[in-house]
């Protein structure tokens, strides 16, 4: 035996998704294994069970609205898992808890990887009985569901329409609103769409395109509590016909072109406007929103979407599903 002995690290290693420029999914995603991260101070490892895609995480990726890359980037912002390790500051026994996880890909380690790594707040208990698919729906639709709705107030006995409401933030807003006591309405674009929607809890649904769209949504409520705008210019003219003083119209998405406001109809109807995007909303919201949804889901209120399930060497087709309108949510499995 050698006198000396040599000491040899051994390093673990996660396979990951990632990409270090932003493009087309098959220009610039790939597979590799990488060193696996530890949790410093405040942190939580994860170790991912499923990984949701959302099109923020899609348009972040192509370069439509880029964030900067600090060497590589592990897409998207949520998923479930399991905690494997905590940093200094986390209470130990969180180790081995069932979590969703939000805006993971804020940092570097987003959750399209067998760990993830997180502020240890941003990874919320995921009820028992409720499946790693349904945590890796909320995060990013959820939340964004949540401010739209109550940003403005509590809404028992408040009449909402969700614009979308076979999509995932639409699919929350309907579950959420019924919930807290609103009455919901939703437009979408087809009859299997009409289904998730009423299957949500939506008690009118309506095709946007039908003759009768806006007379249906009048019988239903002449004057709307809150609409929920997937697509403003399309529908500003069906939103300010159903706005009033109490109205607020919620805007959290951008179809890429401006609405031209009509400004004397918004100051007749008196009707309020808010723009949001997750982002930027401020961070004591943010953590209102993740408990709430963590009641709801422990009370049995948030259902999953239709799941398309990708393994994580699909990584770029699992891209290309939610780019091309996918009904439902697309779900990595690592």
């Amino acid at each position: 035996m050698s006198a000396t002995t040599a000491t040899v690290a051994i390093v673990a290693l996660v396979r990951a998704a990632l990409y270090e420029r932003t493009g087309p999914a098959g220009e610039v995603l790939r597979v590799d294994d990488i060193v696996r991260p530890s949790p410093g101070p405040g942190e939580v490892l994860v170790r991912i069970t499923a990984s949701g895609v959302n099109p923020t995480d899609v348009k972040t990726r192509s370069g439509l609205t880029p964030r900067p890359i600090s060497g590589f980037q592990v897409p998207h912002q949520d998923g479930a898992g399991v905690i494997d390790a905590v940093g200094e500051g986390v209470d130990p026994s969180r180790v081995g808890e069932r979590v969703w996880l939000w805006m993971a890909a804020v940092g570097p380690w987003g959750t399209a990887a067998q760990w993830s790594l997180v502020p240890s707040e941003q990874a919320v208990a995921l009820a028992s009985g409720s499946s790693d698919a349904l945590g890796a729906c909320l995060g990013v639709p959820a939340m964004t569901a949540h401010h739209c709705l109550f940003a403005d107030g509590p809404l028992d006995g408040a009449s909402v329409l969700v614009a979308g409401g076979a999509g995932a933030v639409g699919h929350y807003a309907i579950e959420l609103a019924r919930r807290a006591g609103a009455r919901v309405a939703a437009t979408v674009s087809s009859g299997a769409k009409a289904e998730l929607a009423r299957k949500a809890g939506a008690e009118v649904v309506v095709d946007y395109r039908a003759p009768q769209a806006l007379e249906t949504l009048r019988d239903f409520a002449p004057v709307m509590d809150r609409i929920i705008e997937v697509n403003l210019p399309a529908n500003l003219d069906v939103d300010l016909q159903l706005s009033g003083p109490e109205t607020t119209v919620v805007v959290y998405a951008s179809s890429g072109q401006d609405p031209v406001m009509p400004i004397r109809r918004c100051m007749a109807a008196n009707v309020r406007f808010r723009f949001m995007l997750l982002y930027g909303v401020p961070r004591p919201a943010l953590l209102t929103a993740a408990a709430d949804i963590a009641d709801a889901v422990s009370e049995g209120y948030l259902s999953e979407l239709p799941l398309h399930r990708y393994h994580l060497d699909e990584i770029v087709q699992a891209h290309q599903a939610v780019e091309a309108g996918v009904v439902g949510k697309v779900i990595v499995e690592p």
